[in-house]
């Protein structure tokens, strides 16, 4: 009986799509240096310099105003950020939404965001290792370095017992 080379050649092939498709995209990794980057504003339009900020930690957020669980995330990160920010934290918001500024605009009159928010731009989601899902967040030290990746939504106590770690 002759065995047909095609059955070998399409099992190869379902094995290499299924290693492609099932296989993680895993964003920048913990204990990487965070990305530079210089982003406009939403509220003033100012450009924010990532070397501003050095020597406090963060929790910079990726996230779109169509987006429920980034809508859902935000009241956490206000209250995070009322809560730490006199200790050398802050939250630093970058929206992947392409409409421009306007709908970002509304939802941080609307929640009363009061951190940073900030439009993305292809090089800064690229640099933070590509950012296929959202929200997705990176916990940086006051070194500079991602100490922890967050994939989807996150509660605020794992925020703030993550954060508190960190804080002298």
């Amino acid at each position: 009986m002759k065995k047909n080379p095609l059955k070998k050649i399409n099992f190869f092939l379902v094995m290499i799509l299924l290693f492609l498709f099932l296989a993680p995209v895993s964003p920048l990794s913990a204990a990487a240096t965070m990305p530079h980057f210089a982003l406009k504003s939403v509220t003033d339009g100012k450009t924010l310099d990532s070397n501003e900020l050095q020597g406090k930690v963060m929790l910079i957020t990726f996230f779109a105003t169509w987006c429920p669980p980034c809508m859902q995330e935000i009241p956490s990160l206000i209250d995070l950020q009322k809560e730490f920010g006199a200790k050398g934290f802050t939250v630093v918001a970058i929206s992947v939404d392409q409409g421009g500024t306007s709908p970002v605009k509304k939802v941080i009159e609307k929640t009363g965001i009061n951190y940073p928010v900030l439009m993305a731009d292809s090089k800064v989601t690229s640099d933070f290792g590509g950012i296929v899902g959202i929200p997705t967040s990176f916990l940086v030290n006051q070194q500079g370095n991602v100490i922890k990746n967050y994939p989807g939504f996150v509660g605020h106590t794992i925020f703030a017992e993550d954060i508190k770690q960190l804080l002298p």
